[in-house]
């Protein structure tokens, strides 16, 4: 078995290395003329989004376990992960409005100092504690997937960078954090086995060492990503571009509030509807009200992540063979090398983020979703028709690449159809949907096929969103073409009686 799977990981490498190789090459993929300035920019914005995401991916692996460790009951431990996703919904609906209107490189750093905080808590063994790190946790995922991408966004576009070259960047970001991933699970494997968990003190409660340990390295990560986003980063609002009058009062204000030298008004900013950022969330949830493509959008967006999350939550105990007949109930079942499942999933994004740099040539960011939902769909289907290890891991396989296909794809549809004047808040109300999906999935007892049968139903019910989409931008940019023929015809045609 470790064989088979050992064989279908150097075979996904080789080819990966294939695909990244030919996308690279100008008949191949984004290969488009930049310059210099451009390539500067995008590394300042790179260097720093790898640095956050491993902070992040250092934890996923070892954050059950540490709870496991400390002797939490599994009922417990589901507890803390609810809190988890139901900080992130709660604090998201406002949070990213804030972040527009008070800074995004600030709270791109207050990501940074909330996922440190969270760390730390680990480090304590009571319950407690750890649950305030989950909401801490939940806050800084919040902004890890929408502050990040608003601030990019948006320089890329005020410094005028060519439109197109967007897509590069979210490809080579995702492609980049699949690289990340796999760097990370590695550390932190070696960070977990250099020392046992160990108290401080005999019989206490504040430990080190252990599962403790890739956290900790996570602090190191996330802490020289935000020194250097300090320093290489210039501040910018989602306001400024509808209220270029108000940005020097907004910058202002914020660093009032966030010093504490605020004078008479500072009451004002400190006040509960301020901080929650009413006006902000108002005006996000009106944006989607009156253009149903920024709705659909992040309906979409919820649809696919929701059933990727599932997947997260279930694709071990699919990939986990039965016990055969006969067997004892005692008598233990070899597992299978879920490590290099992982690095081969990985792997696959990789993949289908090079795949991205090809095919964005050929199809527009919503007709290649179109294709993604649609053969995304029919992957997840299989753990639901074929409930085996074999054909289910093939189809994981398959969905992975879509996973890497998805977020540039995404990144860049986005970055077009969402207002700048209220990206991060958008971009976090996107989040809601998303939450109370895998909410309902960590709240329910439901079997791994029965939550692949949802998958499905969510990437099919996507695809038809996305195929409605697509037809309403193209009616769209025909009637843009139309009324611009129209009146290049009446300029034409006023220029010719001048002339006469």
């Amino acid at each position: 078995m470790v064989t088979f799977y050992a064989s279908v990981f150097y075979a996904a490498s080789v080819v990966t290395a294939i695909a990244t190789a030919y996308s690279r090459t100008g008949t191949g993929g984004t290969s488009r003329v930049t310059t210099p300035d451009f390539k500067s920019f995008q590394m300042q914005y790179l260097v720093v989004y790898w640095l956050m995401m491993a902070g992040d991916w250092l934890q996923g692996p070892y954050v059950y376990a540490l709870y496991s460790s400390y002797g939490f009951s599994q009922e417990d431990i589901a507890v803390l992960f609810v809190a988890g996703f139901g900080s992130s919904m709660f604090f998201g609906t406002f949070i990213g409005s804030l972040a527009d209107r008070l800074g995004r490189k600030r709270f791109c750093l207050l990501y940074a100092a909330l996922y440190i905080a969270s760390c730390l808590t680990k480090h304590v063994r009571g319950y407690w504690v750890l649950m305030l790190g989950r909401l801490l946790g939940g806050i800084a995922t919040s902004l890890l997937f929408s502050v990040f991408d608003a601030w990019m966004v948006f320089e890329h576009n005020t410094r005028g960078h060519d439109p197109q070259w967007m897509s590069g960047t979210f490809s080579a970001a995702f492609f980049g954090n699949s690289l990340v991933a796999i760097c990370a699970g590695v550390l932190a494997q070696a960070a977990a086995d250099a020392q046992p968990l160990t108290p401080f003190s005999e019989g206490g409660n504040v430990m080190y060492g252990g599962y403790c340990a890739p956290f900790d390295l996570a602090i190191v990560f996330l802490s020289i990503g935000a020194a250097v986003l300090s320093v290489s980063w210039t501040e910018n609002y989602g306001e400024v571009a509808a209220e270029d009058a108000d940005s020097a009062e907004k910058g202002a204000a914020s660093e009032a509030l966030l010093s504490g030298e605020g004078k008479a008004d500072t009451s004002k900013d400190l006040s509960l509807a301020t901080l929650m950022d009413v006006r902000g969330l108002q005006r996000g949830i009106r944006l989607m009200k009156e253009d149903s493509t920024i709705l659909i959008c992040g309906l979409l967006q919820s649809l696919f992540e929701g059933s990727m999350y599932i997947f997260v939550f279930m694709w071990t105990p699919a990939l986990t063979p039965a016990k055969p007949e006969g067997q004892a109930e005692g008598d233990p079942n070899e597992p299978p090398p879920y490590g290099t499942m992982f690095a081969t999933f990985m792997i696959c994004c990789m993949c289908g983020s090079s795949i991205y740099s090809v095919l964005c040539k050929h199809f527009s960011a919503e007709e290649l979703l179109l294709r993604v939902f649609v053969v995304a769909g029919c992957a997840l289907s299989v753990p639901f028709l074929v409930p085996t290890p074999g054909p289910s891991y093939m189809a994981f396989l398959v969905f992975e690449m879509c996973v890497g296909i998805y977020f540039p794809c995404m990144g860049t549809m986005k970055s077009a159809i969402v207002p700048e004047e209220s990206r991060a808040a958008l971009y976090n109300l996107f989040r809601v949907p998303l939450n109370v999906i895998v909410l309902g999935v960590l709240l329910s007892d439901m079997s791994s096929a029965t939550a692949f049968a949802w998958s499905t139903s969510f990437l099919a019910a996507g695809a038809a969103l996305q195929s409605h989409l697509v037809t309403k931008l193209k009616a769209a940019n025909d009637s843009k073409n139309q009324e611009q023929a129209k009146n290049q015809g009446n300029l034409d045609d006023l220029l010719g009686q001048s002339k006469e």
